[in-house]
């Protein structure tokens, strides 16, 4: 078989090209993507080309196509855009449900690995968000606080595992999760957050996995 009978079809190429500019951080989640005559022109590709390596990319939840706009970094792998599209069509109770899968093993594993860099760095967003709460900034405290929980993620050691706790995104501390809002509603609760920090610093993974427990299920009652 000739190698140009082997290789992939050029739109395959465009496609992969792209998923790796988005997942090396040429272009952030949110972000617009340059213009199709300058893509074009970068990759040498013709306009038919770019717009099927898009429009597949769109399907996969990784880009979004907006008409008269752009086209729009929606996620940074096919795993988390697939991921937000699905949850979307999910109570927040199933939402909840989910997490306290990924939450409690996450921090089993992290309470095994016991990384002081890693507790000082879950004290530092910890300290972010007690602060954006008292400032009543709730966009910085929902930042702050997902931030805490991602790092929790990444510290199991697992990269699955963070890859699919980061896929939650926005559905996490979006609007779908408004408890936060409620009058009485605490964001600075010590249960799966200060208490798992001290968990992990001891390398203690059952208490890590109560206390997050404990965490879900104070949110869990505050569901509506």
């Amino acid at each position: 078989m000739s190698t140009s009978a082997m290789r992939p079809p050029l739109a395959g190429e465009v496609m992969t090209k792209l998923r790796q500019d988005v997942a090396n951080g040429r272009w952030a989640v949110g972000q617009r993507i340059p213009a199709e005559p300058e893509l074009i022109a970068e990759l040498g590709v013709s306009r038919g080309t770019l717009r099927e390596a898009i429009k597949a990319l769109a399907h996969s939840g990784i880009f979004e196509v907006r008409r008269g706009d752009g086209t729009y970094v929606r996620a940074t792998s096919e795993i988390c855009g697939t991921a937000q599209r699905v949850y979307r069509e999910h109570s927040d109770h199933d939402v909840l449900q989910v997490r306290f899968a990924l939450d409690t093993q996450a921090a089993r594993l992290a309470a095994r690995a016991s990384d002081q860099n890693v507790t000082e760095r879950l004290r530092d967003l910890l300290d972010q968000r007690s602060d954006a709460w008292q400032r009543q900034d709730f966009s910085a405290w929902s930042q702050a606080d997902w931030a805490f929980h991602l790092e929790v993620a990444r510290a199991s050691g697992v990269p699955l595992l963070h890859e699919l706790y980061e896929s939650f995104g926005d559905v996490f501390h979006g609007t779908k999760m408004s408890q936060r809002l409620a009058e009485g509603f605490d964001g600075c609760l010590r249960e799966g957050h200060e208490a798992l920090v001290e968990a992990i610093e001891a390398a203690d993974d059952e208490a890590a996995a109560r206390t997050v427990i404990a965490n879900l299920d104070y949110c869990m009652g505050w569901m509506p």
